[in-house]
This record gives structure tokens, sequence and C-alpha cells, in this order.
């Protein structure tokens, strides 16, 4: 049985380089069992210690998100396409800081236009640098 997957540039370490390894299974769990062997240390780098999927590491196979075929448990067939892709994260920062930015501004904007009292103010300002975290 020949599956394709896959690799993302951050785990071509494991493989050699290789963009593309072939891998044998039944199960999305067999196949990084598989892999594994071949490539020392890949399975750890998308598999917890409680043995679930990390959740910043999707898996897909023929396009369809392993979480919703069975996650670790989905089936696979001689064939099959299998992409690992991490999530991605960075930009979640920017929107955060220019929300807090935002409310900030607002809650000042509040304070000089309706004479709400210092400690009411420091309560809204601080209020929103929670919210925005």
């Amino acid at each position: 049985m020949a599956i394709e997957v896959r690799i993302p540039t951050i785990l071509r370490s494991y493989t050699g380089g290789a963009k593309v390894v072939d891998g044998a299974g039944d199960t999305l769990a067999d196949l990084l069992t598989d892999l594994d062997s071949r490539h020392g240390g890949l399975r750890g780098r998308l598999i917890t210690d409680a043995g679930t999927l990390h959740r910043f590491v999707n898996v897909y196979v023929n396009d369809e998100d392993v979480r919703f075929l069975g996650a670790l448990d989905a089936k696979l067939s001689d064939g099959d396409s299998v992409t690992i892709l991490p999530a991605v994260a960075g930009g979640a920062f920017g929107f955060a800081a220019a929300a807090a930015i935002s409310s900030h501004s607002a809650a000042a904007a509040a304070i000089s236009s309706h004479s709400i009292s210092s400690h009411s103010a420091a309560a809204v300002v601080a209020g929103d640098a929670v919210a925005a975290r």
C-alpha cells in the first residue's frame, strides 16, 4: 500500500529535505508510525504525549481534514494523498494590538467627552487591555 505524504518545509529536516515521501498504513496512526520508522522524530512533532494530533497541526487525506474523518483513526487506502500543514501563527497579535489601540482610543475619547471619574476611566482602559489579550 503506497500513500503519498506531502511534508511541509518546517519538517523536511526529518525527511532529508524531501517534499514528498511514501508511506503505508491502514489508518493515519499506522502511517505516522511507518513514517517515523524511516524518518525518525517525525511522529513526535505531530503527536502529543497524550497520543492525539497537536492542535497546531492540520492533516488532510485527499483534501479532507482528518479531524472530520476520525483523526488518527482515519482510514487510508492505497493511492491516498496525505498533506501535513502546520498552523501558521503571527497575524493574531497584530489584530489584538490594533483592537487594544482602538479600544484605548475609544476609552480616552469617552473619558474626555463624558467626564468619567478617573477611577472608572482606569477600569475601562485596564479592562480593554485585558480583553485584548
